[in-house]
């Protein structure tokens, strides 16, 4: 059948180009019994796409139920879908038949499949591959025949890389992947959709027509739409029924977008930087701050010599902790000279003058050579974990790999 055809058929709106794709793909899978994962977000019309497969392949003339794995509690989806026997759990009073066995020889559309929890999804990967399954409270293996088509608006291989979807499921469903695009890239269908839901629901209540100046044209077509289809129908119907004027304008549009959504609306930026956290910006970021930390140094030694009555027990701990906490990379005599001061323990004061601090602190610049840095701090990094590569790259934040080709770079 042709995509126009299939247009017409089941009322898809629109001349996309992703659009006849996706209607292209569902048509050539229809005929055949594998299985399908639909992709998009919510409000797409990812469930239509399933009765399109549906109805044009050989099971056309079986049942089809749509199920929301999302909206069944954990408890009782195994039940829904698998049935159970009289006895299996409290409250199960009698037997009950589940959907696969319900729909036998028809198809089965399971929609937010990512919602699954784990157990029952080890139990649909056993009707995929061999269509048997147990009812829950029963031992008795029971068979179906039954076409699987499932959706989601999460990328389930995320799912898959955190450990809430099970990856053979997930290649077991996705044999063909169709993905239904979302409405912001389908600019060109916009106005169309728009137009043919104001005019059913004007219809419906008996309502003058509803009609958009320029302005307000641009405005729905440039909108992002992040509830999609779903969304744009439902403010047509508001439009029907709540609008006095029948000629739209902008700013009446915008009323109805909400106003978390109004980030979505288009907007020019010019010259705007873009984030960008490489290995480069976190060390400048690192040896800034010890820079910093440097200044504050010298703060509190030049307090501590101007004001020479502190405790000797006090200085003392202080200076040593700082000493051991603090260390100066890349850093030589000529650019910050500071020598350990003798605290002498027979009078009260710390040496009025313990510090040799040279002229030249403020004057000469520290030097700011990114290579420089670099190797200073991986020298310093291996030395302090003895050669252990790992250590030393998981001290300076950076993979083993990282730190290898650094080495090799920088000839260390």
């Amino acid at each position: 059948m042709e995509i126009q055809e299939i247009k017409q058929r089941f009322g898809i709106i629109g001349n996309s180009p992703l659009l006849n794709r996706a209607i292209d793909i569902a048509n050539q899978v229809a005929p055949t019994d594998i299985s399908v994962l639909i992709t998009g977000e919510s409000g797409s019309g990812k469930e239509v796409f399933s009765h399109i497969i549906h109805q044009m392949s050989p099971r056309k003339h079986g049942p089809f139920i749509a199920v929301n794995c999302g909206a069944i509690p954990e408890g009782t989806i195994d039940s829904e879908l698998f049935g159970h026997e009289k006895g299996a759990y409290t409250g199960a009073v009698g037997e009950r038949k589940g959907y696969f066995e319900t729909v036998n020889g028809g198809t089965i559309f399971l929609d937010e499949i990512a919602e699954m929890p784990l157990g029952t999804q080890a139990r649909l990967l056993r009707v995929l591959e061999s269509g048997q399954y147990i009812k829950v409270g029963s031992s008795k293996v029971e068979k179906t025949n039954v076409r699987v088509i499932a959706a989601t608006n999460v990328d389930v291989y995320d799912a898959v890389k955190s450990g809430k979807f099970r990856e053979d499921l997930y290649y077991r469903l996705n044999t063909v992947p169709l993905r239904i695009p979302p409405l912001r890239d389908r600019k060109e269908d916009v106005f169309l959709l728009f137009r043919k839901f104001t005019s059913d629901f004007t219809d419906k209540y008996r309502t003058p027509p509803i009609l958009l100046d320029d302005e307000a044209q641009q405005v729905l077509v440039n909108y992002s739409w992040p509830g999609n289809i779903r969304q744009l129908k439902n403010m047509a119907e508001q439009l029907a029924v709540l609008e006095r004027d029948r000629t739209i304008t902008a700013q009446t549009l915008l009323s109805y977008i909400p106003a978390e959504s109004a980030r979505n609306l288009p907007m020019r930026v010019e010259n705007q930087p873009k984030e960008d956290f490489s290995e480069r910006d976190i060390l400048y970021k690192v040896l800034f701050d010890m820079k910093r930390d440097m200044v504050e140094l010298k703060k509190l030694v030049a307090e501590i010599i101007e004001h020479g009555g502190v405790s000797i027990n006090h200085s003392s701990q202080t200076l040593n902790q700082l000493y051991r906490d603090i260390e100066i990379p890349g850093s030589n005599e000529q650019q910050f000279t500071l020598q350990k001061p003798v605290i002498n323990s027979n009078n009260n004061n710390i040496n009025t003058n313990p510090y040799n601090i040279t002229q030249d602190a403020e004057e000469v610049e520290e030097s700011l050579s990114l290579i420089d840095k670099e190797s200073d701090l991986i020298r310093k990094a291996l030395k302090k974990h003895k050669g252990k590569r790992k250590l030393a790259a998981n001290e300076l934040g950076i993979s083993e790999r990282t730190l290898y080709r650094k080495i090799k770079e920088l000839n260390l």
